[in-house]
């Protein structure tokens, strides 16, 4: 069975970087693009223990990116998610951040899989 939450990665004006949004033991299933957000790519911060975050990477050694449009849902990999106890998120690039020019929020998906 699994238990679907919400959680919302927030992101100041001028910010490219979200906050912490603590996952615990669920995974990260679907990302809700708001109307009024800006850019088209993801990109992620990771932690395994809640202190030390780390770029993102797929086991290939690219960086882990979503392509996005305002007023999506995306549908994302939970596997990819497993053993990550916190994300940031980041608009654009790590090499090419976009920063808000207005105060916004991802909805962040999240399921318990047991």
């Amino acid at each position: 069975m699994a238990y679907i939450d919400i959680q919302t990665a927030a992101f100041a004006i001028g910010a490219s970087l979200s906050a912490e949004v603590a996952l615990g033991e669920k995974t990260l299933a679907g990302i809700v693009v708001p109307n009024a957000w800006n850019g088209n790519m993801l990109s992620f911060q990771a932690t395994p223990d809640d202190v030390n975050f780390y770029e993102m990477y797929t086991s290939l050694g690219v960086e882990l990116t979503v392509a996005v449009s305002a007023g999506q849902f995306i549908a994302m990999d939970p596997t990819l998610w497993r053993g990550v106890t916190g994300i940031k998120v980041r608009s654009g690039l790590l090499g090419a951040t976009v920063n808000q020019t207005a105060a916004c929020a991802l909805q962040l998906i999240t399921r318990t899989i047991y």
